[in-house]
């Protein structure tokens, strides 16, 4: 078992809050992070369908059995246990009583800021970062090879093959998670349409494209993208256009959350042919872009993520919004930084002064190399150290 870093945050919410909800795809670690932080508290899966039917039928005396509080797995499968939830915190409402994980966000979220709006404290549990990673005895320290195998965590601490456990995941997701977002009737159009997002991950989406190419009408394809982020596969960024006089495109971009995945659908078979796959710099950039995401959301922030283009050629990949300051990084999977990868940061930050942003922009080139150092331009930060990217950053600041 690795440390996960959501344990510090995860620990500081039920000292102010009677329940705590812990999202995030199936297998990113749930479970063992909160068997872990509560070692002490009864452990209540709600996919066992004799407690599901238990908590269904008798909320009250389910709730009643494990009145002293519990770890309630998988929330969503008994959704209607959040209102009965509600009534017994309010008659005994001490803090930490009750810790919620689940896979799928928004069911969660309706029904919790519904019931228990200002009770429940909301953290998410995505695969380890690379720091996290560190934490099993054995990781590859090749980029393409990472990059390739993903990081959820079963890989790692079952040592199963990384093409076969992703392969596997991929059949029960579609089976299961998907019939329980919504019914979708046709799973093997809808397997096509996840394939054809992996294929673009990195860009931006245009739903029409992608829902004729998946021989779906555009609202159908918008639908299936919800499902996906739902199941924490994929999130969108969206683009940063406030105040800005210029042609910007207005797309947001898709991401895959976890670029052994996009390998997996894509049918990457081997690191080596990632090396040299059109879509490798896609695949780096989106694996960089979940880093960053995962630094934050394991530190119970909200990731406030954008991208930025011009119709006539300026672009950023990424824009990070912490308070005041605004991180505006480029994502270059190249191992030898290139004068290029700095020229746009300089009328980027024309553009914003211009809007009218009055915040510090600190610039930053994320890259496929192995040296990290301060450049004129930006900071430079090698592959490996993307974990402490924002760390970097207020150090330089400081």
């Amino acid at each position: 078992m690795i440390q996960r870093k959501l344990s510090a945050k995860l620990l500081e919410l039920t000292r102010h809050y009677p329940v705590v909800a812990v999202t995030g795809p199936r297998q990113a670690g749930k479970t063992t992070l909160c068997r872990a932080t509560f070692p002490d508290k009864p452990r209540v899966s709600l996919e066992s369908l004799d407690v599901r039917e238990f908590a269904a039928h008798d909320p009250r005396g389910f709730l009643h059995e494990y009145r002293q509080g519990a770890v309630l797995d998988e929330i969503q499968q008994a959704p209607e246990l959040v209102s009965y939830l509600q009534a017994d915190i309010d008659e005994r409402p001490e803090p930490g009583r009750f810790i919620l994980t689940g896979s799928q966000h928004p069911a969660i979220s309706q029904t919790i800021s519904q019931s228990l709006a200002g009770r429940c404290g909301m953290l998410t549990l995505l695969p380890p970062d690379i720091d996290e990673l560190r934490g099993f005895p054995e990781i590859p320290d090749e980029l393409f090879t990472l990059l390739w195998q993903g990081s959820y965590p079963r890989i790692y601490d079952r040592k199963i093959p990384a093409a076969q456990w992703l392969a596997d995941y991929i059949a029960t997701y579609v089976q299961r998670d998907v019939r329980q977002v919504v019914n979708v009737g046709d799973l093997i159009g809808f397997t096509s349409f996840l394939r054809l997002c992996a294929g673009r991950t990195g860009q931006e989406i245009n739903l029409s494209a992608l829902g004729a190419d998946a021989g779906v009408s555009h609202n159908t394809a918008r639908a299936w993208l919800s499902i996906l982020e739902a199941c924490y596969i994929i999130h969108r960024v969206p683009a940063y256009h406030a105040n800005i006089r210029k042609q910007v495109v207005k797309a947001p971009k898709l991401h895959f959350f976890d670029s052994g995945l996009a390998c997996a659908l894509l049918q990457i078979r081997e690191p080596g042919q990632l090396r040299l796959h059109p879509l490798r710099g896609a695949i780096f950039e989106s694996w960089a872009v979940a880093e960053l995401y995962k630094t934050l959301a394991h530190q119970g922030e909200q990731p406030l993520l954008h991208h930025y283009r011009e119709s006539r050629g300026l672009e950023v990949d990424i824009l990070v919004q912490r308070g005041d300051t605004l991180h505006a990084v480029e994502i270059k999977s190249g191992a030898t930084a290139a004068a290029d990868f700095f020229k746009g940061f300089g009328p980027f930050r024309e553009r914003m002064r211009g809007a009218g942003f009055a915040g510090e922009i600190v610039n930053a080139v994320i890259y496929g190399g192995d040296t990290s150092q301060r450049r004129s331009a930006a900071r430079l930060v090698g592959w490996r150290d993307v974990g402490g990217f924002f760390a970097g950053a207020e150090a330089e600041k400081g």
